[in-house]
């Protein structure tokens, strides 16, 4: 499957236009409880290099689901996965609650949030808090580039808005282009329970 094939296809579902290394794939999955956990649920899988990462680092008996809004890579992904641990949706993220109950432990994004709209955003990552257990945790990622981007600074703070504890990685430089990946944890409760 091609990133760049399919940014060219559909540029607003799809945020990136080379599908994220190994590297930050790691950085991305290390540290978040992913052995404890019982649900994960992955936010925009697209090529599905998080996915493997996931797999490489859950317990047998671990509940994937991957929710994709592009069609054609939810296809592809559910192709891939077809049999095995992974249940791959085509949905909007924003829907996250309806689709998984939760409590969900992990959440993992590969969303692209410094492009979304505003109401967009925002709609999501009430989703998120809504769904996650007070003891999970959200990661996700953004480019180096973008950090300090007035979308950039906004994200980092609706991030620290609806989370107890947030924290950034290193920049991941092999990775086209440059990133570091956003930690988050414990959900603000009161944020939770005005969503739920």
């Amino acid at each position: 499957m091609s990133i760049l094939t399919e940014f060219l296809r559909h540029p607003m579902l799809t945020g990136a236009v080379a599908a994220s290394s190994p590297a930050l794939a790691r950085q991305m999955t290390d540290g978040i409880g992913l052995r404890r956990a019982r649900t994960v649920v992955e936010l925009g899988p697209g090529t599905g290099v998080f996915t493997d990462a996931i797999l490489d680092r859950v317990a047998p008996g671990t509940r994937i689901v991957a929710i994709e809004l592009n069609g054609h890579l939810a296809g592809r992904l559910a192709d891939r996965y077809r049999g095995g641990p992974v249940e791959v949706v085509h949905g909007s993220a924003a829907d996250v609650a309806r689709l998984v109950p939760g409590p969900v432990d992990v959440v993992v994004s590969g969303l692209p949030w410094t492009v979304m709209a505003e109401p967009v955003r925002r709609r999501i990552l009430d989703a998120v808090t809504a769904v996650l257990a007070p003891t999970g945790a959200f990661t996700t990622f953004a480019y180096a580039h973008a950090a300090w981007t007035p979308p950039g600074r906004r994200f980092a703070s609706e991030l620290r808005q609806r989370f107890g504890r947030t924290a950034t990685s290193r920049v991941v430089w092999r990775n086209l282009p440059p990133a570091f990946v956003h930690r988050a944890t414990a959900p603000r409760l009161s944020a939770r329970a005005s969503r739920v």
